[in-house]
């Protein structure tokens, strides 16, 4: 049975190295194990409940009656009223000490509930059967390099069918039952057992504590902190990575082919990321995804790359999986991400972006930092007049788009504000200032539309890109120059959706090379809020906002995309570019509130 559960039908759970979507059926659908890019071993999302998955539900429900995550937590709780009682099942995974567990805990809440579970466990992307045993108590599966331990207390009868585990049992009120699956190496010793009763109390302290640290006391605090959570979900803890994704190949278009794996790590995302995290008040998570940042890129600047593994890894080939038929009939479904090899000169801007707000922020400054933002920038110096593939990885040729050259403007301006500030750096400041003067007046010249008074997406083109409206808050204009609010009202007007927005157009010809066509993008629809206030239109910027709040599933998650014609979210989820625009958006708003 394929799937029909929409994107938004999905909760997230995990343990700050890999991650599950469970959706409102009781079913986890995905999870790689043992980190965000390891192969699936649920992987339903994108097949069928054959590929693999773990369901537990009343016998013969359909959906929970409600969900909600634990107040300042990533503990997942679904609730069943069914004839006979209510149930409630419990899901997360604790933050780990070596192995990875999952751990669903079933609660008799009223009455009496019959309770069914299936557990199909399929390696590799769904496409490996494991061999099955008994051992301590315990079911084993194992195959290769994968092994996986499920246990419960008390515990329940299971039994074999259609190879997968399946179990049958009741809970009344104030009764327990508790399943835990770990995975670990094959080749090792059984993995230590957790206690999950305890696991879930030290789970919800650690999250709490955390996301008690958040600073932001706004009129959207709930939103800000549930953003926050999820973009620490997303972080690869052992080296600070953020991942922008979980999944790989959600479609952009329901049958379409723009399916791309976002489980890796971008630099586009670099100074975004530092911004909601420095303003929120998470300064040791703002210093690793520095400290990841300063480690992936350092090397020879020609070989600067758009993204990087969880630990910076630098290849990361590009592959169809044919057995998966693709979320909704969405084919190909791809593994490893082609756009690693391709050139994007904004990452240089990116980059110098994020380490100079590091270092305005008083995080403490690497030694070799500024020596290597000099290197990056003198490269840059001689690239920056080179058409590239742009911010959105266009699939199609190469051309000069505006938001590159921008950012390479960026690059210049913080190496020229970084030496003026801290005068004990060494460098050539007439020099980045020639360069941005150069960067400024060409983009001004060949990336502004004067008939319409509107940057374009790429040099000589009538074509608009939303990225452009990222140029009042990069310091390229000020806001209320002229060029900058008829920027922002032609974005809105030619690629606005029912007050969302569309990267680009897809229409005809599509620049990135690909049929089809996606949704209206979510990150771009915060730049826009983010656009109307800085140009004075704070009102109407809040009424976007909100728009956009509600458009967040139950339990507040947001995909990349949207598609207002089917009213549902589309594209990777959830998707840590969406979240982090939501804090930085949400968080300008409420001091605009404030100074108001």
């Amino acid at each position: 049975m394929t799937t029909t559960q929409r994107i938004e039908d999905y909760a997230l759970i995990g343990d700050l190295q890999t991650a599950a979507l469970v959706g409102r059926d009781g079913s986890i659908d995905w999870l790689c194990l043992p980190r965000f890019d390891s192969a699936a071993c649920f992987a339903a999302l994108l097949g069928d409940e054959e590929n693999g998955h773990w369901r537990i539900a009343p016998k013969g429900a359909g959906p929970c009656t409600r969900r909600g995550y634990r107040a300042d937590t990533l503990i997942l709780e679904s609730v069943w009223e069914t004839g006979t009682g209510t149930v409630k099942v419990v899901d997360f995974m604790p933050q780990r000490d070596a192995a990875p567990d999952v751990v669903r805990i079933v609660e008799g809440v009223s009455g009496s509930v019959e309770m069914s579970a299936t557990l199909r466990l399929r390696f590799d992307y769904g496409s490996i059967v494991p061999w099955m045993r008994r051992a301590d108590g315990c079911r084993v599966a194992i195959a290769g390099p994968d092994s996986v331990w499920l246990r419960s207390e008390p515990r329940v009868k299971t039994w074999g069918q259609q190879y997968s585990t399946c179990s049958s049992f009741t809970v009344g009120e104030g009764e327990t039952v508790a399943f835990v699956l770990t995975w670990h190496p094959s080749h090792k010793a059984r993995p230590e057992q957790i206690d999950p009763l305890a696991a879930l109390e030290h789970t919800a302290h650690d999250w709490r504590v955390w996301a008690a640290r958040c600073r932001h006391e706004g009129p959207y605090r709930e939103a800000v902190v549930r953003s926050l959570i999820t973009l620490k979900a997303l972080t690869y803890a052992p080296t600070g990575g953020i991942v922008a994704a979980p999944t790989t190949s959600l479609p952009e278009e329901i049958g379409g082919v723009r399916n791309w794996d976002y489980r890796y790590c971008w630099l586009r995302d670099a100074s975004l990321t530092l911004s909601a995290l420095l303003t929120a008040g998470y300064l040791d998570e703002a210093k690793a995804w520095r400290d990841w940042l300063l480690r992936a890129v350092a090397g020879d600047p020609a070989d600067l790359q758009i993204m990087y593994g969880l630990a910076g890894e630098r290849r990361l080939p590009e592959m169809e999986v044919p057995w998966l038929g693709g979320y909704g009939g969405s084919a190909p479904v791809r593994i490893g991400n082609e756009a690693v090899s391709q050139l994007q000169l904004d990452v240089y801007g990116e980059v110098m972006d994020a380490l100079a707000l590091a270092r305005d922020s008083g995080l403490t400054t690497e030694e070799h930092a500024w020596s290597l933002q000099l290197s990056l920038l003198g490269f840059l110096e001689s690239t920056w007049r080179e058409p590239d593939e742009g911010l959105w990885e266009v699939r199609g040729p190469r051309r000069h788009f505006v938001h590159s050259k921008v950012m390479a403007w960026v690059a210049a301006d913080r190496a020229v504000r970084t030496l003026e500030d801290y005068p004990a750096l060494h460098g050539d400041a007439a020099r980045w200032r020639a360069m941005r003067d150069e960067v400024h007046r060409e983009v001004c010249e060949k990336g502004y539309d004067p008939e319409r008074n509107t940057f374009t997406q790429s040099y000589g083109s009538r074509e608009l890109d939303a990225a452009t409206l990222l140029i009042p808050r990069l310091g390229f204009l000020p806001p209320d120059d002229p060029r900058v609010i008829g920027t922002v009202d032609a974005v809105r007007a030619e690629l606005g959706e029912d007050g969302l927005v569309r990267r680009y157009s897809t229409a005809g010809v599509a620049v990135d090379g690909l049929p089809g066509r996606e949704g209206t993008f979510l990150a771009c629809s915060f730049w826009l809020a983010d656009a109307l206030r800085m140009t004075g239109r704070v009102k109407e910027a809040r009424q976007r906002f909100e728009q956009l709040l509600a458009l967040r599933n139950d339990v507040g998650l947001l995909a990349e995309e949207y598609d207002v014609a089917g009213r549902r979210q589309l594209g990777n989820f959830p998707q840590a570019f969406s979240h982090i625009a939501l804090v930085n958006t949400a968080i300008a708003l409420s001091r605009e509130e404030t100074a108001g």
